[in-house]
């Protein structure tokens, strides 16, 4: 099997340069809110030759050539410490050097035998606690990995996958293609709605709910290679808590009574991350937030967390050695009284 340091991808973009109107926007935000381990999550955001690739094995197209190949590799399984939930048939393997395996192409008839991901958005998929026979819906589903990730925790009922933009939506269903065998797929539905409007569509229909939404993706957009449209987003990016929020009400209300909402984002922004679920938990008080703690204290060998201003959820910040995130999680409970 060929492996290398760096894909071609990883090469682009370390042969762009880093966009200084985002760099500075971020040196202003973060450095007040992160405070002293600013200086190390800039680094790794900086130093894409520092990122992390995991290897998510799939079930359904299982390889233990592959996984031999990966132990001889020095590669080690995520969560080695005792989660609450993490379901035996999930196999995911990090290094702690930026190897990265080839992606694999997509073949019309053969299911992929692995996906690559930020191990850190694994986090949102074990919140969610999937059990078999449960109706899901995955609200932002594109590029579809934590749908996929989902898929190795359990077999749902009915498996709701949405994309609303037209583009990410064809990237999904390629994704859902190349690894999940047909008779999966007959449980599952694809659609490209407007989020906002799924709860109104089917109100109190979920068991469990994921709203891994739209943001500002700080990792991307450090290489924004345009200035003018690096300013344009710092701009929009003010709207962005507005439209997350109407993601999260809708998906409340496509939540059924005492089922499970987790909310994700891959930023470090306060704005679109805990006071988007504040604002939540003040309009509601029949949503109530789940404590998520036991996450940081068990992971805490393989990834580094905010040590402070996360009451209501966790924020994975990428560290020297553990260059996950961002990704932050909270994780919520539609109560059955008003």
């Amino acid at each position: 099997m060929m492996w290398t340091r760096l894909t071609a991808k990883s090469e682009r973009k370390l042969a762009k340069q880093i966009c200084t109107v985002v760099l500075d926007h971020f040196e202003k935000q973060y450095s007040r809110e992160l405070g002293d381990a600013w200086n190390t999550v800039r680094d790794i955001l900086t130093s894409p030759s520092c990122w992390q690739y995991a290897v998510l094995l799939n079930r359904f197209n299982y390889s233990f050539e592959l996984e031999k190949d990966l132990h001889l590799k020095g590669y080690h399984t995520l969560f080695q410490g005792s989660l609450p939930y993490y379901p035996k048939s999930m196999k995911c393997y990090l290094s702690r050097t930026p190897n990265r395996m080839p992606s694999e192409r997509h073949q019309v008839g053969n299911l992929k035998k692995y996906y690559l991901l930020n191990a850190a958005s694994l986090l949102p998929v074990l919140a969610l606690e999937l059990r078999d026979g449960e109706k899901v819906l995955d609200m932002c589903a594109a590029p579809g990995g934590k749908s996929i990730a989902l898929l190795q925790c359990a077999y749902p009922g009915y498996f709701h996958c949405n994309e609303y933009d037209s583009l990410r939506f064809r990237w999904l269903r390629q994704t859902l293609e190349s690894f999940i065998p047909h008779p999966l797929v007959n449980v599952i539905k694809v659609s490209e709605l407007d989020g906002r409007e799924v709860g109104d569509a089917q109100p109190e229909t979920f068991d469990k709910v994921l709203v891994d939404a739209p943001c500002s993706n700080d990792r991307s957009w450090l290489f924004s290679s345009d200035p003018q449209r690096a300013a344009y987003r710092i701009n929009q990016r003010r709207k962005l808590p507005i439209l997350q929020t109407e993601l999260l009400r809708s998906a409340i209300k496509a939540l059924r009574p005492g089922g499970l909402l987790v909310y994700s984002t891959c930023t470090l922004s306060k704005a679109e991350n805990q006071d988007v679920i504040n604002e939540i938990l003040n309009s509601y008080n029949n949503i109530v937030p789940m404590d998520i703690k036991e996450i940081a204290r068990t992971c805490s060998q393989d990834f580094t967390f905010a040590p402070t201003g996360q009451e209501h959820g966790l924020l994975v910040i990428p560290d020297k050695g553990k260059a996950w995130g961002p990704m932050y999680v909270a994780k919520l409970k539609k109560s059955w009284t008003m």
